[in-house]
């Protein structure tokens, strides 16, 4: 379906819809180069969880995108982890193994051997 009839269905914007693509907050398009995205039950199924979870733990959708790269990241995560520990909010700090995993991480991405993280897919 074409992305007013899904909008429309999801109870939002096709403005909000493109929003939350930019994000990486919907499987990747499958649609060629000229053609207009068609979204299907997957990217249906997706955009709903994404709404529930905004609102489940009020957070806006660039706050959900943000927690998928952390995910999906492991030197976001470390890094979350040890402003956690900083802030108290985390009684344990990142284990010499975390922090080790993330230099090395960091290094195949600065060698090349690995693509920056930005680049990485999501």
């Amino acid at each position: 379906m074409r992305i007013t009839e899904a909008a429309r269905g999801l109870g939002t914007t096709p403005r909000m819809l493109r929003y939350r693509e930019a994000l990486g907050l919907l499987p990747r398009s499958r649609a060629s180069r000229g053609t207009q995205r068609q979204y299907d039950a997957r990217d249906l199924a997706a955009v709903r969880l994404a709404l529930e979870l905004e609102h489940r733990y009020d957070v806006t959708p660039a706050a959900l995108a943000f927690a998928l790269r952390a995910l999906a990241e492991p030197s976001v995560a470390a890094d979350i982890r040890n402003l956690g520990y900083r802030t108290g909010r985390l009684s344990t700090p990142p284990s010499p193994a975390e922090i080790d995993r993330e230099r090395a991480l960091h290094w195949l991405g600065r060698s090349g051997v690995l693509p920056p993280p930005h680049n990485r897919p999501r």
